[in-house]
C-alpha cells in the first residue's frame, strides 16, 4: 500500500513516500480502508510531545472498516469510522491503518470522509480543555488564542455546542470575521501578549476558562485575562516559546487553576475516556446538523507535501486535510 513516512533532518520534519505491505488485524484493534486523514501541526514540531520520527505519519483518520481484529464487538466491516491513530509503527496518512477500538467513532450520517477526519484529534483535545478539565458553563465566558488554529476553531464550536461566549485572539482580522460566522461572539485582532485589558472589558470580570494554543509567549497574558477562580489550559507551543512567568499571588489570591493538554503520557483507559465523553457530549451536535467541522482545505493524497506546506504558512483557519482515493 502506499503511504508517507515521517522524516527528520537537521531540525525539520519532511514527509518521504513508501509502499508498504497492508496490516494484519491485531486484537482489540480495527484495520481501516482510509479515506481521508487530517493534518497536525503537533506531529511536524521536532521535540513535540506529538513528533515521532521514522514512522508512517498521521495521527487521524476516517474511512470504512476493512477488518475487525479479534476481541472486538459492535463493529462490522463496512461501517463508516474515525479516530485517532496510536502506536509508533501506525499511521494515517496511508491507504490502510490500524486503529484501536477504544479510539473508534462512527461517522456522523450528515458528515463527509473530509469533515469525519478533521474531527478526532482536535475536537477531543477541545473536549478535553473545554469541557473535562475546563469546566466552562453555559453562562461563562471563554477566551481563546490562536483560535484560527485546529483546536483553537474546535474550542471555538465546543464553546459555542455549550452555550457559552467566546472570545478569539488573532494576528487575522479576516481569519476572526470567519470565526465569527461560526458563532464566535468577541475577536481581538492581535499576535501580541497585550489583550488582556480588552478581554476585562469585554467580560466585565475576566474570562472563566482562557485555551491557549499559542504557547508561553501568552501564558502570563492569559492570566491576566482570567476571572475569580479561571482556569487555563495549555494546548499547544506554536509560539516556539515552552516557559513563562507564573505570578503565584495572583494564582494564590485568585484561585486560578493551570493544567495542561495533552495525550502522550496517557494510558488506554483515560484515552478512551476521553472519545466515551466526546461521543456522549459533543458529537451528537454533529449528528443532528447543528455544527460541522472547518475545514480550510483539502488535498489529494499525493499533495500531502503541499498540505503540510500550507500547514506551516499559519494562513489556515481550521483543519487541513488530505484526501485519499
Amino acid at each position: 500500500m502506499k503511504s508517507y513516512w515521517l522524516k527528520t533532518d537537521e531540525g525539520r520534519t519532511f514527509l518521504e513516500p513508501r509502499d508498504v505491505p497492508e496490516p494484519d488485524p491485531e486484537v482489540g484493534h480495527l484495520v481501516v480502508r482510509v479515506r481521508a486523514a487530517g493534518l497536525n501541526r503537533g506531529e511536524m514540531i521536532v521535540g513535540g510531545v506529538m513528533h515521532r520520527a521514522d514512522k508512517i505519519g498521521g495521527t487521524e483518520a476516517a474511512g470504512e472498516v476493512h477488518a475487525v481484529g479479534p476481541g472486538v464487538e459492535d463493529w462490522q466491516v463496512g461501517d463508516r469510522v474515525m479516530g485517532r491513530v496510536i502506536g509508533h509503527d501506525r499511521g494515517a496518512f496511508a491507504e490502510y491503518t490500524l486503529m484501536p477500538v477504544h479510539q473508534a467513532m462512527r461517522v456522523p450520517e450528515p458528515l463527509s470522509m473530509e469533515e469525519a477526519a478533521a474531527i478526532p484529534v482536535s475536537f477531543c483535545a477541545a473536549y478535553d480543555a473545554v469541557v473535562a478539565y475546563g469546566r466552562l458553563r453555559d453562562d461563562q465566558w471563554m477566551l481563546v488564542t490562536a483560535a484560527s488554529s485546529a483546536v483553537g476553531v474546535a474550542a471555538v464550536q465546543t464553546g459555542k455546542i455549550l452555550g457559552a461566549r467566546v472570545i478569539g485572539t488573532s494576528g487575522s482580522p479576516e481569519k476572526l470575521k470567519v470565526l465569527a460566522t461560526l458563532g464566535m461572539d468577541e475577536g481581538i485582532v492581535t499576535r501580541s501578549p497585550d489583550f488582556a485589558e480588552r478581554v476585562i472589558q469585554i467580560t466585565q470580570d475576566g474570562a472563566n476558562l482562557a485555551v491557549n494554543c499559542l504557547g508561553g509567549s501568552v501564558f502570563g497574558e492569559c492570566m491576566r485575562s482570567l476571572a475569580f477562580a479561571g482556569r487555563i489550559a495549555t494546548v499547544g507551543y506554536v509560539d516556539g516559546v515552552h516557559e513563562a512567568e507564573l505570578d503565584l499571588r495572583r494564582l494564590h489570591a485568585n484561585r486560578h487553576v493551570v493544567f495542561g493538554i495533552s495525550n502522550s503520557r496517557l494510558g488506554e483507559a483515560d484515552r478512551a475516556a476521553t472519545v466515551t465523553g466526546f461521543v456522549r457530549d459533543i458529537l451528537p451536535a454533529f449528528a443532528e446538523g447543528k455544527v460541522r467541522p472547518r475545514i480550510d482545505r483539502i488535498f489529494s493524497f499525493h499533495d500531502l507535501p503541499a498540505a503540510k506546506a500550507h500547514l506551516e504558512s499559519n494562513t489556515q483557519v481550521g483543519k487541513i486535510v488530505v484526501r485519499i482515493e
